[in-house]
């Protein structure tokens, strides 16, 4: 980030930044985005990592969970958002819907809290349909 970037151009950025990381698999892109003590919680951290705790701190808990949660990605984790919402300082908001114009997608809301041009702070919620990827043991390419 700039010394000039504001919060609503570092929503902007870490909004579709992220996302296209994400889709092409690529974790130094996505690491790239985090805090380097940022926190992130998912309940993809026990699924893919074998942890009792949903929580990772900091790159070095975070790199390894990337690098699975790139090697496992379902089929039905496709990448339609309508935008994304924010407090106008600090938090983002947006969904990955159920229900998209090609079909269904697993559902997710991602909340994060950025500060200095970076993410600090990620949670991850699943939707009914997420859920069942798990409850299926889906969760693999």
């Amino acid at each position: 980030m700039s010394n000039n970037e504001s919060f609503q151009q570092s929503a902007e950025r870490i909004y579709h930044d992220w996302d296209e990381a994400l889709s092409n698999d690529d974790v130094e892109a996505l690491l790239a985005l985090y805090a380097p003590d940022a926190v992130l919680e998912s309940p993809a951290v026990p699924l893919t990592m074998g942890t009792e705790s949903g929580i990772c701190r900091g790159h070095d808990e975070l790199r390894p969970l990337l690098e699975r949660v790139a090697a496992r990605k379902p089929p039905l984790r496709t990448y339609y958002r309508t935008g994304f919402l924010t407090d106008g300082s600090r938090t983002m908001i947006f969904e990955y819907p159920r229900a998209t114009p090609d079909g269904e997608q697993m559902d997710f809301v991602e909340v994060m809290e950025i500060a200095d041009g970076l993410i600090q702070r990620h949670c991850v919620y699943w939707g009914w349909r997420g859920v069942k990827v798990i409850q299926d043991d889906a969760y693999h390419k």
